[in-house]
This record gives C-alpha cells, structure tokens and sequence, in this order.
C-alpha cells in the first residue's frame, strides 16, 4: 500500500507540473514556431511533426534535458554552488532575448511556488548569479520534492511537448484530432530524448539548431504576432 501511494504522490505531482494550468505561462511562449508557420516552413501536420521531432530530439534530448539533469543531481546532492553555475549556463546558452526572457519568467514564476511543495521552500533563498531559469527551477523543484529523475524529465519533456503541439492547433492550424495524433507519436520521441539525455555526459551535450535561433530572432519583429517568443 505504502508503495502504491508514494507512485500516486509522484504521478500527481507530475501531472501538476506539467499541466497548463501551472502559473507560469508557458502557454505565451512558441519559441519561434509562430515565425516559422508565419514564414510558410511549417504549414500542414508533416512540417509540423518534423519541426517538433527535431526539437525534441536535437534540442531538449542533447541539450536541455541533459542540463536539467545536472541541475536535478546537483539539487538532490546539496550541491547549490554547482546549481547556480549550471543555471548561468542555461541562461548563456539562450541564444536570443526572447529565448532569455523566456526562461528567466518561467523560472522565477515557478520559484515563487516553491512554498507550496513540501520539501522545496528551502530552494528559494538560494543565492544564484542569474534568475531562476526554468529547466533550473523545475528540476530542483523535482528534486527536494522526491520525485524520481526520469518522471521529472518526462513532466518537463512533455508540458514543452503540449505547448509546442497547442500552438501549431491554432497556428498552422491543425485540428484538434490531428493535434491528438501528433502528441501520441510524441510519446515514443520522448522517451527516446529522455535516454539520449540520461547517457550524455554534460561534458558532451550540446545543440546547433541555427533554424531555431533564426526564427526566434526574426520572430522578435515579427509584425503580428500572439506569443511572446
């Protein structure tokens, strides 16, 4: 019974962390899928899967959820000093101020909910040299709370999933069984993302996704717009 209900504990606050109606307005951000379905590159269910898989694959499983990792072991160790550097690193590895300015709003906004976690309150005096950046936030977050580092990596692999496929609904637009289609072959994807990032040392991660700094770049002008990046 113990056992059963400490999976329940962890399966809820996964789904609390990853769903949409968590206060931290991931739901404002595209990065730059908005430009880049504005632009022609992504127009249909076969441009946005491919888009989305790329990211997933390319960006988050070689590079930020490698990161997030880091940030889990260094919180789950007490090692604060190695959390503060790593989360400069996130925030120097942001190639653009919407990018920035992304990661810095959805990481400080999760920070002020470190209090309603039993285990995290003690994470918001902490002493960083650069605002929570959001994959920072969430994996210590994880990591005081107890909640074991894959369903973590998931929670956060898969709200970025969601947010991704909303915006390419609206935008492309897809419909909403289309959208469903594409978030189920997602789930393969991430599981993949998942282990590429658990075998990668942090020494050897890294992402060169020029199409997605262009985008964000030019999305930061982009005459009409609905997202913040």
């Amino acid at each position: 019974m113990a056992a059963d209900s400490n999976r329940a504990k962890s399966l809820l606050t996964a789904l609390q962390l990853s769903s949409p109606a968590l206060p931290i307005g991931g739901f404002a951000y595209s990065q730059g899928l908005e430009w880049a379905i504005e632009e022609g590159t992504i127009h249909d269910y076969s441009s946005a899967q491919s888009w989305i898989t790329d990211m997933l694959h390319l960006s988050l499983g070689r590079q930020e959820l490698v990161l997030w990792r880091a940030c889990y072991q260094a919180v789950a160790a007490n090692q604060f000093e190695e959390l503060a550097g790593l989360n400069a690193r996130i925030y120097a590895l942001k190639e653009t101020a919407e990018l920035r300015q992304e990661t810095t709003q959805m990481g400080q906004s999760l920070a002020r909910l470190f209090s309603v976690w039993d285990g995290a309150a003690g994470l918001s005096g902490l002493a960083l040299t650069r605002p929570w950046t959001y994959p920072a936030a969430h994996a210590g977050l994880c990591a005081s709370t107890g909640l074991d580092e894959t369903t973590g990596m998931a929670s956060f692999a898969w709200s970025w999933c969601e947010n991704q496929v909303l915006t390419a609904i609206k935008h492309v637009p897809l419909g909403q069984t289309d959208g469903q289609r594409l978030l189920q072959g997602l789930h393969a994807e991430l599981q993949i993302a998942i282990q590429t990032a658990q075998a990668l040392e942090l020494s050897r991660m890294g992402s060169a996704l020029f199409g997605l700094t262009v985008a964000s770049a030019r999305h930061e002008t982009q005459y009409s717009r609905l997202f913040r990046s």
